[in-house]
């Protein structure tokens, strides 16, 4: 059941099984390191490790819909209240991150955001 920390929607693993089988304008972004996603990430889902964020923050769009993955929810909590701060309005976190999560796993460097030019059209 999702619920609110510092004005940001914590989604749980469930919520977040839904919404990724639901077709939906909200894009899921895996913010842990690469040697993480590496190890084990969402199927589908694109890294921007929390590092880097602020140097894609002005290309991201402020209207868009966001929710960010890490490894127990905490720094993807931290990017949404940076975010939130940028003037983002639509930002939630997956609590627990990815040590809750028990859906399908993939292993390697599926998909590294370089631009996030890349993230248009290809989520949802």
């Amino acid at each position: 059941m999702s619920y609110v920390i510092d004005g940001i929607e914590q989604l749980d693993a469930e919520e977040l099984a839904v919404l990724l089988k639901e077709e939906n304008d909200t894009i899921v972004i895996d913010v842990r390191e690469y040697d993480e996603y590496d190890q084990a990430h969402i199927p589908g889902i694109p890294l921007i490790p929390m590092h880097t964020i602020p140097q894609h923050v002005e290309k991201l769009e402020k209207s868009q819909s966001y929710l960010f993955i890490c490894r127990s929810g905490s720094r993807s909590q931290q990017v949404a209240l940076y975010l939130k701060e940028q003037g983002f309005d639509d930002v939630k976190n997956f609590a627990g991150g990815m040590l809750t999560w028990d859906g399908e796993v993939e292993s390697g460097l599926e998909w590294v955001v370089k631009d996030v030019k890349e993230l248009d059209g290809n989520e949802g």
